[in-house]
């Protein structure tokens, strides 16, 4: 892997020559402006606008737009002799937990190789102290043209640097919330629990770019004169209001299939997973009164049907015994 910038980690009176290196890279398609009628390349010319004509690199410099739109020269030599500390110097400024970083100021990844053979010994005290606190180092580092925030961590046995947003940089979620008058039902949590539960986790080293893949199959296809890969027919359901709890359902019955489960009568399984202290044992009734518990009551149940099974055979026994008696009508009875 290519350097990218050479400097120090400086914390109080250690200094740790390195190299800094992209620990991440771009793996997306990029694309050519065509003119549509001949496929010729469409490119971006560097003009100036005062002579009128195209100028090469060398030619090309800074400079800072002013409000009145006067440009002010800015030369390399200019942004060099600032007095910055951290132009060629990353500069740990504090120690703190991991927890204290906003995943939102994330930014770029590197690695920071040590550089040379003096490096290793001081490297490896960094990163082993860090390893031993449990905690990352807050540091300060100029790279292209600007003063930036970074976070120092161990990664196997790596010291990565990730650079940060400065927190001013960080926009505030005002007027981004839905409604707050709109409520949740506990059921639609145990079921949105259950789903969650389902799916379970996940190994990220598992999972991949699909679109990156399909674009590729597609410009293979176009190459070799082979036939478009058809899009999947089916509609999204994106945009459309829909029962909640229709969807959570089957959500968790697809998942459950996905997973190899049993999904049948997935919706009558789920329990709440919201649980609060545990419950105790139903205490034994006191004397004289009836439990109120489901197998109470269904034995209550299987015993008042016994009762009214033997009642009526009992019944039947006596009419067979005993003729009965005619009723007289009914408009003799009113008279």
């Amino acid at each position: 892997m290519r350097s990218i910038w050479n400097g120090a980690i400086s914390f109080g009176l250690v200094s740790i020559p390195i190299k800094l290196v992209n620990a991440t890279e771009s793996h997306s398609i990029s694309f050519r402006q065509i003119h549509l009628e001949d496929g010729g390349r469409i490119r971006y010319r560097k003009v100036c606008e005062l002579e009128d004509r195209e100028v090469s690199s060398p030619e090309i410099g800074k400079g800072y737009e002013d409000a009145d739109g006067s440009i002010i020269p800015i030369t390399d030599e200019d942004l060099a002799s600032l007095p910055i500390p951290t132009a060629r110097t990353i500069e740990i400024v504090a120690f703190v937990p991991t927890d204290r970083i906003d995943p939102l100021q994330m930014d770029t990844a590197y690695y920071l190789a040590a550089n040379g053979v003096p490096a290793a010994k001081p490297y490896t005290l960094l990163r082993e102290a860090l390893k031993r606190s449990q905690k990352v180092a807050i540091a300060k580092f100029a790279l292209r043209g600007r003063e930036r925030l970074g976070m120092l961590r161990v990664v196997d046995d790596v010291i990565a640097m990730h650079g940060l947003l400065w927190p001013d940089e960080i926009r505030t979620p005002e007027s981004v919330a839905p409604d707050s008058s709109v409520t949740v039902r506990d059921k639609e949590l145990d079921l949105a629990d259950a789903l969650m539960d389902t799916l379970g986790e996940v190994d990220l080293n598992d999972l991949h770019d699909d679109y990156r893949e399909a674009v590729e199959e597609l410009i293979a296809a176009k190459a070799s004169g082979e036939k478009v890969p058809a899009a999947p027919s089916g509609e999204k359901g994106g945009g459309k209001v829909i029962d909640l709890m229709a969807a959570l359902e089957s959500s968790v019955r697809q998942a459950k299939v996905a997973r190899g489960e049993d999904a049948a009568d997935s919706a009558a399984d789920v329990k709440p997973l919201r649980k609060g202290p545990a419950r105790k044992a139903a205490p034994k009734p006191a004397s004289g009164k009836k439990p109120t518990t489901k197998k109470t009551a269904a034995k209550k149940t299987a015993a008042a049907a016994k009762k009214t099974t033997a009642g009526a055979t009992k019944k039947t026994a006596t009419k067979k015994a005993t003729p009965a008696k005619k009723t007289p009508p009914r408009k003799r009875a009113s008279a």
